[in-house]
């Protein structure tokens, strides 16, 4: 499953990159809508978890982890958001379709297998991190998206962490 993660990551940067190659900060805006998506669906399928009463020993730590990453990918996106990044209509439409379908897909692949769920989302916070530096390369001055870019290895250590305590 982890080649078809990377196969579908793969693409999917594809893509983003190709629509936004000379847009680097509605890059980061459509980027900043998505990050937020699998955490929203972990946090769903836990919630569910719980309900049944399916709860393991990681579930309280994990719920916490999720919780404050999506906080965090919230406050990224309205930083993005408050230096024009969702200004064009064509970048929001893009982004919340994608982020609907992410969504789906995410509550599907977490709830069936969360290991590998976590290994796609950590493909995306290592996409994520390499995107600000090649960003930071450019304009060093930026201190904001180098503290962004922190957050998002910060991310991917944390998904890591997950996918040995599931």
């Amino acid at each position: 499953m982890k080649k078809f993660n990377d196969m579908i990551l793969s693409v999917t940067i594809g893509i983003i990159d190709f629509l936004y190659h000379n847009h680097p900060i509605q890059r980061f805006w459509v980027l900043e809508t998505i990050a937020r998506a699998p955490y929203f669906a972990f946090l769903s399928v836990l919630h569910l978890r719980e309900s049944l009463g399916l709860r393991g020993d990681e579930h309280l730590y994990l719920m916490k982890e999720h919780f404050a990453q999506t906080v965090n990918e919230t406050e990224h996106l309205e930083y993005m958001e408050s230096i024009g990044g969702a200004d064009r209509w064509i970048d929001r439409l893009f982004a919340w379709h994608l982020v609907l379908i992410y969504y789906w897909i995410m509550v599907g692949y977490y709830f069936v297998d969360a290991v590998d769920a976590y290994h796609l989302n950590a493909g995306i916070e290592m996409h994520a991190t390499e995107t600000y530096l090649n960003y930071l390369w450019e304009h060093p001055e930026d201190e904001k998206i180098a503290s962004i870019a922190v957050d998002e290895m910060n991310h991917y250590i944390e998904l890591i962490r997950a996918m040995e305590l599931v």
